[in-house]
């Protein structure tokens, strides 16, 4: 695994964080110190893909990207990008989206993050608050659970609420079991 960095117009690929690291100290603007240094280890050995970012002050950044490309112009050409494995032979498709429409019909139960419109009472203004629901539902996929649970809510709370994609972070569902 190849890290990219870069910094404004200075760029490297480089094939290991030592080599980063000595990248990064080279660039006057950046303070390296030793939790920054650490952080960029533990990134570097994590299986994490996304592309990470590090302040050097206010809305100024330099970025770091995990790749599989050799060269850097393979880098920029985009040859290296890391693919899902197609499905039965068919258009490779999101794991998330695969667990989310994956037909068992059942129990489920449904954990929503989402924005809900209150009002103070002291006030009489209205403002969001983050609100946590879990749900046991009867359903037959993990988007149908969502569903599910959504239109419940709908039918509960101001219609200025939010909720959140199925597919984000913020909808987490397990299969209970089969109905009887």
């Amino acid at each position: 695994m190849n890290l990219y960095l870069r910094y404004f117009d200075k760029e490297t690929l480089v094939n290991n964080v030592e080599d980063a690291l000595d990248f990064l100290s080279s660039i006057p603007e950046i303070d390296l110190d030793d939790d920054l240094a650490d952080d960029i280890r533990e990134y570097a050995e994590s299986d994490v893909y996304y592309p990470k970012r590090y302040k050097v002050r206010p809305r100024v950044y330099f970025i770091i990207i995990k790749t599989e490309a050799a060269t850097m112009l393979d880098f920029k050409q985009k040859k290296a990008l890391r693919t899902v494995a197609p499905i039965d032979g068919r258009e490779s498709v999101a794991p998330v989206l695969v667990r989310l429409n994956e037909e068992r019909e059942g129990w489920y139960e449904g954990a929503l993050d989402f924005k809900r419109v209150v009002m103070i009472p002291a006030t009489g203004k209205h403002e969001y608050r983050d609100t946590h629901f879990v749900a046991q539902c009867k359903a037959i996929s993990g988007i149908d659970c969502y569903n599910r649970i959504v239109d419940y809510l709908r039918s509960r709370v101001d219609g200025r609420s939010q909720f959140p994609s199925a597919k984000g972070k913020n909808f987490k569902f397990r299969f209970l079991g089969y109905c009887k």
